[in-house]
């Protein structure tokens, strides 16, 4: 009786904290239109985290220059007209005549080496060994340029001259709906960030273009193409979204990231990266009045030069009939059932979340059923992924010891038909309840983990989201559940994807090479250590269940789109590790723990 009085006690706490927050932020907008949010809190001493976002991503490209928000992202990292280089003036000479050199390749590639393609003589009009005489010429031309340009180069001066002020973390992401720069700083440090990151908006160099498209095509490959379900999933995708933009990936079409112009980038750049179009976040041990004051000096003196960007107009067209997809691949049997639901802010997104999490867990239904009383499964998932103008929620499973992928979606039905009949019980949704306030709760402790919820619900709509969506949680109900259930998830408003392993094919393992190939460069020091460590904590473990309740948390994580997809062959790499794990421990005659008490 104590026990459980002192556990309603907790949840009563955290619920009313949750239903009492207020993050509030300063807002600070420039008169070029750039806003900021200030968030001085001293959780941290001395350090900031401070960053800025633009909402843009795949879901604004338009087809010929898919990926150019990603090949941007790179290319902002390859420093300004000032650094990057020790000749500024003759690096400016070398970029104008590279740029010269590539507008006659790409003239040259659309006049003959399309219609060389067209006609079945050659299979790619880009790649280098079709080459014609005059292209191979062209292209020695341009090695030559880039050979004496590289001799002026500073490599990574953009991350040197953080790094040598005692700053880390210098990273950035895109995703279908925004692109995000951001770094630690030291308090002190707050001037230096605020000029190194208006000259990077004021100035990109653009530099190393040519290498850095190279770049973004071998992690296409490596992402996507050279992974055991990356181009089954890209297609699903498409499939899925018909004529909605979240269907292109952000990483692009192949065939477009060797087409685009330097003219084209810089106009993107112009339309997106404008000031009106961007907000900065600065989190941590800072005095706000000093913030405005560098803020006014370095990004006030930033000129918005095109139009404001065009509103987002395609949007989803419904699903008429149920999609199927299937495929083989070198991999496990997998089953995805996936529905339309809804987009970021919308009245039902918190009824997804909840079922989500219903569903999910060492107690939640999936698991309990799937693979604890029906023995059909080893890995039974669901999540909700609410984008900026559209959302979908998928469930995902692999069957255990052969099982049909049939019997698993099958399973998967059953489990609808529960939601949809049968009102779930109070303490059960309590349960969830309790989960959600207590995962809110955490995510504010924590510099980097506020600016970014900051920063994406900003960019999204409006910070105001933080305090409202954890209240939304509190208030959905039994009746909602069983409303939502009904009306989204429906057979005609749902796409299933079954990939099975090919005849004879195993599975291909992931290598730490693979996982370095998959990610940028700027990221790949940093996360290889993160995982080394990980692993070394993970091979600690000696209780297997513990472990699958890691996975199952991770499984979660990636499904509800929490994890970005450039880490996913680095989960997918953790996730392989961690199974090889269970089954030594499983093998010398581990047992599980028992479940602990309900929340």
């Amino acid at each position: 009786m104590l026990k459980s009085l002192g556990l309603a006690g907790a949840a009563l706490l955290i619920n009313s904290s949750v239903m009492a927050q207020q993050v509030e932020p300063i807002e600070y907008t420039l008169d070029n239109g750039m806003k900021f949010l200030l968030m001085p809190r001293d959780e941290q001493p001395n350090i900031i985290t401070a960053g800025w976002i633009s909402p843009v991503g795949s879901v604004n490209e338009r087809p010929g220059i898919t990926g150019v928000s990603h090949l941007l992202e790179h290319l902002l990292f390859k420093g300004t007209d000032s650094i990057g280089t020790t000749d500024a003036d003759l690096d400016q000479q070398y970029r104008e005549e590279l740029t010269e050199i590539r507008e006659q390749m790409r003239a040259y590639a659309l006049d003959v080496q399309y219609k060389r393609m067209h006609t079945g003589e050659i299979d790619n009009p880009w790649d280098p060994a079709n080459d014609t005489d005059e292209l191979r010429d062209l292209r020695a031309q341009m090695t030559e340029i880039q050979d004496k340009q590289a001799e002026i180069t500073i490599k990574n001066e953009f991350d040197s001259i953080y790094t040598g002020n005692g700053a880390s973390g210098m990273n950035a992401g895109t995703s279908n709906d925004f692109t995000i720069f951001y770094i630690n700083i030291p308090s002190n440090k707050l001037e230096l960030w605020a000029w190194m990151e208006a000259d990077r908006l004021r100035d990109p160099s653009l530099r190393e273009l040519d290498a850095e498209r190279f770049v973004v095509i071998e992690e296409r490959r490596q992402r996507l193409e050279a992974t055991a379900t990356g181009k089954l999933d890209e297609q699903f995708d498409s499939m899925f979204w018909v004529a909605s933009p979240y269907g292109t990936p952000v990483i692009g079409w192949m065939s477009d990231l060797m087409a685009y112009t330097e003219d084209e980038i810089f106009e993107y750049f112009e339309t997106y990266y404008q000031p009106a179009n961007l907000t900065g976040v600065i989190v941590g041990d800072f005095d706000p009045e000093d913030a405005e004051s560098l803020i006014e000096s370095y990004f006030g003196t930033l000129e918005n030069k095109r139009p404001k960007a065009d509103p987002m107009v395609t949007h989803s067209v419904p699903l008429l009939g149920e999609v199927r997809f299937s495929g083989e691949c070198e991999c496990q049997d997998q089953v995805e059932v996936r529905y339309r639901s809804v987009p970021f802010g919308h009245p039902d997104e918190a009824v997804f979340d909840v079922i989500s999490d219903l569903l999910n867990g060492r107690t939640g239904r999936l698991y309990k059923s799937l693979v604890e009383e029906k023995e059909i499964a080893t890995r039974a998932s669901a999540g909700n992924q609410s984008n900026h103008f559209a959302g979908s929620f998928s469930f995902s499973a692999t069957p255990k010891d052969g099982k049909e992928l049939v019997v698993l979606e099958s399973a998967w039905y059953e489990e609808l038909e529960r939601l949809k009949t049968e009102p779930v019980e109070a303490r059960e949704l309590q349960k969830v309840k309790n989960g959600q306030a207590a995962d809110t709760f955490r995510g504010l402790t924590d510099n980097s983990s506020l600016l970014f919820q900051l920063a994406i619900t900003e960019a999204f709509g409006g910070y105001g989201y933080l305090n409202e969506h954890p209240q939304r949680i509190q208030k959905v109900t039994a009746e909602d559940i069983m409303r939502v259930a009904n009306e989204y998830f429906r057979d005609n408003n749902r796409a299933v994807a079954s990939y099975t392993r090919q005849s004879n094919g195993e599975v291909k393992l992931i290598t730490m090479e693979d996982v370095k190939a998959s990610l940028p460069a700027e990221m790949v020091d940093m996360m290889t250590q993160q995982l080394s460590m990980q692993l070394e904590q993970m091979k600690a473990v000696t209780d297997a269940a513990e472990l699958r309740i890691g996975l199952e948390e991770l499984d979660a994580a990636m499904e509800s789109g929490q994890i970005p997809q450039m880490m996913k062959t680095a989960m997918d790499y953790m996730k392989q590790q961690v199974l090889e794990h269970i089954k030594e421990l499983e093998a010398a005659g581990s047992t599980p723990a028992s479940e602990g008490d309900d929340q």
